[in-house]
């Protein structure tokens, strides 16, 4: 008999096969197995009446969660359930963190195994780590699954208890969550210093030196014996003089008229001070300075960072991918240490083994830091990966390497000289013994180049000595509100205050910015109108769930929960449940929140009202509104900006006349995605909308005549059938500009960019014709498949994996099918391709009688599935107070 063992993708399952014996048949999961209803479509029939159905957690009977099995994962869970029928042994391998003992435990109760079952864990993919893990099998924790299943049902009730009140009070398709909304006001916070930042101007000079022939700056520090204000001397929040400083601010006039009273004057060397500095190497990479480095290196999302962490993992490179630790094992230093004197010599080698303790607040994982994975480390050469795999697995084993190696020992260097009544200072620095940086330095991509970069030297002064001035400018600066947060320093943020856990801040942050909450705008994350909003009203009624020391406390509960020491079933009740818990006072925002109040944004030296609207932030006055674009920022809404918005709508006339035909007025409009021409008005009460055509690229509201706006309400534009297959050919404008639509019929329908000098309202026939006979462009004609993977078994059509801007996906006829976390395009195989074509709805038709009597049975056979857990999920019911096992099963 054989030996099941579960893991969650298919890349995994194949790696770990080959530490296994041949006995043993590894499947994947493909994730979670079950989970709670994600719409109220997937709420089974025999709880929709239940007041607490579309909550999904039965609030009366324990907070016991209502568990359904997705439709894209029930024929997974039969394969599983088949596939254990010939098995002696049930091992499940799901990854070592809280999540993943999570998956194991939901696939116990789904499977219900009558043979022995055990868990096995590990952090790294190798055979040693393998073999070694299948030695020492455990039970899955029950306390660790309480605490994820408690932090599940805790987001559950913060999402959807507040979410339907920011519907009501503000607009819909509005989120909140126990974590991304602390999230947004860190970036709100932010924004609101920049507004109220008054940048402040200050001047010093700069001398351009040389001694002995070797040049060398030096800066202006003291004038008459009073110190010169320099940045450090402003609140960089504020912008203002810090308190207490007792510095002399320079303007323009006193730094020029400074310049001319030095000219031809002698310099003098007062002093000089070398100070030894010895810096030591970051510890290897947790989950979160992965995501903080690659940000800033490699200019990779958190998500992205993540989804190839989780590929290296599970193709055996490095080891799991999420932990908070920076513990490396005995093997892995000596690993490191080897890598050390093979590649830089014994003097770069640290002189002890090197182990780091892990600081962040919360820190709870057991594992390991993020490091390659083996008993020997394979340079990045060895591994064979290419593009941005082999990039981050270089990233992984410089900073392991480096963090086994020498200090690095630099001096300090500074110089101070007079001249007449002014103190200037030149600082150097020199790098006696690299170290650690020869292997690695924290955000830079040359270490090498880092270190020539960090090193300034200056030429051998004594004091007494005088050396020339070559050059004195006057320089003039200005403080700099707060940076934004980029990815990197958001995520630095959230760890260090404990808020959350950094598995999780990849998804969180790509949730704002779905939401809309935040756009990225040169890698830097900037909140929106509604981001404001939101973030008012929660921190006007609901305080605690946006005050990141409440979320921080939240997580270390859910950490004591997983530990044994807190009981999640009171923690659930008080979070929730009386006066003060979350429930109530959602009822209460319902009656209280003044809606318009809630959608108006306090900017503070505004005399106009910035509201939200259903089409966005807008502008309100007494002579009328004006839209605010969408790549306008609160921090950037001036009081000039406002006038030449409303300028540009009192400029724009209220028609441009009627339509030749139809009669109707044509409006010029200005919305949040741009200028655009509108004919005739909304009918109240009907759901049919005006037509309306957005201005091609370039063209302005003022420059457009009623001509124009007949011709762009014509769009689509019908130019006429293709001259040899018929097709028809029309042009229009889309979300990138003008283009040309060939539609083939049943063969498909291709697009064509329009470039200049060719125009959406005039292109011909003929051109249309010829554009389309040109060689393609990369983006609108027909894509060329990263790879084919055969052809499927039931049509003979092929199944290819392609490039799209959402990452790569499988294509098969019509249906498309993204590929999971973790998966390659080499490696996935035709019958995963297929797995994931049918439970996106790609299964080929078949009308044999055969098909037909199977589908009978999978019926019969259902049915008799949703009978039994209907029967479970009523004995659930009645004993959910007083059993831990609280869960409903559909």
């Amino acid at each position: 008999m054989s030996t099941l063992v579960i893991v969650e993708s298919p890349t995994k399952a194949r790696t770990i096969s080959k530490f296994l014996p041949s006995s043993y048949v590894v499947k994947a999961s493909m994730g979670h197995v079950r989970d709670l209803p994600p719409s109220a479509e997937e709420i089974p029939a025999e709880y929709k009446g239940e007041k607490w159905a579309n909550l999904g957690i039965n609030v009366e009977a324990g907070f016991a969660p209502l568990y359904i099995i997705p439709k894209d994962k029930k024929k997974i869970v039969q394969e599983l359930k088949t596939a254990l029928k010939g098995c002696s042994e049930l091992i499940l391998a799901t990854d070592e963190d809280r999540e993943g003992e999570s998956i194991s435990w939901h696939l116990l109760q789904l499977l219900n195994p009558k043979v022995p079952t055990k868990r096995m864990v590990f952090h790294e993919i190798t055979k040693e780590a393998i073999q070694k893990a299948l030695k020492n099998c455990r039970e899955i924790d029950e306390q660790i699954v309480h605490a994820q299943e408690t932090r599940r049902i805790l987001d559950r009730l913060v999402g959807y208890t507040l979410s339907p009140l920011l519907w009501r009070k503000i607009a819909g398709g509005l989120s909140a969550g126990r974590v991304q909304s602390v999230a947004v006001r860190l970036l709100v916070i932010r924004e609101r210093q920049r507004r109220a930042f008054k940048s402040a101007q200050y001047w010093d000079l700069k001398a351009v030196l040389a001694h002995n022939k070797a040049e060398f700056d030096s800066r202006l520090v003291t004038v008459d014996g009073a110190k010169v204000a320099t940045g450090a001397d402003f609140d960089p929040n504020t912008g203002n003089l810090l308190a207490g400083k007792k510095v002399k601010i320079l303007d323009g006039v006193a730094a020029k008229a400074l310049v001319e009273n030095l000219q031809g004057k002698i310099w003098t060397v007062t002093g000089l001070e070398e100070k030894p500095v010895t810096r030591k190497p970051s510890p290897p990479f947790t989950t979160s300075t992965l995501q903080q480095e690659a940000n800033r290196k490699l200019r990779l999302s958190a998500k992205e960072t993540m989804r190839i962490a989780q590929s290296l993992y599970e193709e055996g490179y490095i080891t799991y991918m999420r932990t908070d630790s920076v513990h490396l094992s005995e093997q892995a230093i000596e690993a490191a240490r080897s890598c050390v004197l093979e590649k830089y010599g014994q003097e770069y080698l640290s002189p002890k083994p090197r182990q780091y303790t892990t600081k962040a607040k919360g820190a709870q994982e057991a594992h390991e830091a993020i490091r390659p994975a083996g008993s020997s480390f394979r340079t990045p050469r060895e591994t064979g990966l290419d593009d941005k795999k082999l990039q981050l697995y270089d990233l992984v084993w410089k900073r392991t390497v480096a963090s086994q190696m020498a200090d690095a020992r630099q001096t300090q260097l500074s110089v101070d000289l007079k001249v007449e009544n002014a103190g200037f200072r030149s600082s150097g620095k020199r790098i006696d013994f690299p170290g650690y940086l020869r292997a690695y330095v924290e955000g830079s991509d040359d270490p090498n180049a880092a270190i020539e970069d960090q090193e300034i030297i200056l030429p051998a002064l004594v004091k007494g000595d005088t050396p020339n001035c070559k050059k004195l400018n006057a320089i003039d600066h200005e403080t700099q509100p707060p940076a934004r947060y980029t990815e990197a320093s958001l995520v630095k943020m959230l760890e260090s205050e404990g808020i959350g856990r950094p598995s999780t801040y990849a998804s969180i942050i790509g949730t704002i910015i779905d939401r809309n909450y935040a756009q990225i705008q040169s890698n830097a994350l900037v909140p929106s109108f509604t981001a404001f909003a939101v973030t008012a009203l929660l921190e006007k009624h609901f305080q605690d769930l946006v005050d990141p020391s409440f979320t921080a406390r939240m997580e270390q509960t859910l950490d004591d929960i997983s530990t044994g020491t807190t009981q999640w079933l009171p923690y659930l009740e008080t979070f929730y449940l009386g006066d003060k818990g979350l429930e109530n006072q959602v009822q209460l925002g319902f009656k209280d929140i003044d809606a318009t109040l809630a959608r108006t944004i306090d900017l503070g030296d505004l005399d106009v009202k910035v509201r939200i609207g259903k089409f966005g932030a807008f502008i309100e006055t007494e002579s009328g509104n004006a839209s605010i674009p969408k790549d306008l920022t609160p921090a950037d809404l001036a009081p000039e900006t406002i006038e030449m918005l409303l300028k540009q709508k009192s400029s724009t006339p209220d028609t441009l006349g009627n339509h030749p035909e139809t009669g109707d007025p044509i409006y010029p409009k200005l919305g949040p995605f741009g200028p655009y021409v509108q004919l005739g008005d909304k009918v109240e009460d009907s759901k049919k909308k005006p037509k309306q055509s957005s201005l091609p690229k370039g063209m302005k509201l003022e420059d457009v005549t009623l001509e124009i706006a007949v011709e762009l309400l014509k769009l689509p534009r019908s130019l006429g059938v293709h001259p040899e297959t018929g097709g028809k050919l029309q042009t229009n404008l889309g979300r990138f500009g003008p283009y040309i639509l060939y539609d083939r019929g049943k063969e498909g329908k291709e697009y064509r960019s329009l470039k200049a000098p060719d125009d959406v309202l005039t292109v011909t026939l003929e051109r249309a014709v010829a554009i389309l006979a040109e060689p393609k462009a990369t983006r609108g004609g027909k894509k060329e498949p990263l790879r084919t993977i055969g052809n499927h078994p039931d049509d003979n059509e092929p199944v290819a994996i392609y490039a799209g801007p959402y990452g790569k996906y499988i294509k098969h006829g019509k249906i498309n099918a993204g590929i999971p976390e973790g998966e390659t395009v080499e490696e996935i195989t035709l019958e995963t391709a297929i797995s994931l074509l049918v439970a996106k709805g790609g299964a080929a038709k078949k009308t044999t009688k055969k098909t037909t009597t199977t589908k009978k049975t999978t019926t019969t056979k259902a049915k008799t599935t949703t009978t039994k857990a209907k029967t479970a999920a009523a004995k659930k019911t009645t004993t959910a107070k007083k059993t831990t096992t609280k869960s409903k099963t559909s």
